[in-house]
């Protein structure tokens, strides 16, 4: 995983789920998946950034990604935060999620 970014995901067949950890300044870089895409802040501050705008959110905020819609996700503190994206994340379970498994990415940290 990139540095500063941890995840215990479940598969089940219709949906994935995952606890995202994020040091303060991790970076989720610029990607898009065909999922639909919901996280739920726990703790911390996330920025979720867009083509268009950016929207911060914390404890018991929600943001709903739509399919196909570039985003990264910057840690403003230390956070966690539950996603859930429907269908199954098949790139997950196939290991290539290369965007957050390269540590040497620029995008990799704030």
């Amino acid at each position: 995983m990139t540095p500063g970014i941890g995840r215990r995901v479940v598969h089940s067949s219709r949906m994935t789920t995952a606890r995202i950890y994020m040091e303060k300044d991790a970076v989720v870089p610029w990607h898009s998946h065909d999922n639909e895409q919901m996280s739920h802040v726990l703790e911390g501050r996330l920025l979720f950034e867009f083509p268009d705008g950016s929207l911060e959110a914390g404890p018991g905020d929600v943001v709903e990604i739509p399919p196909d819609e570039p985003h990264r996700v910057v840690a403003l503190e230390n956070s966690v935060a539950m996603d859930v994206f429907a269908p199954v994340r098949e790139d997950w379970v196939r290991g290539d999620d290369a965007y957050l498994r390269n540590p040497d990415s620029s995008d990799a940290r704030k």
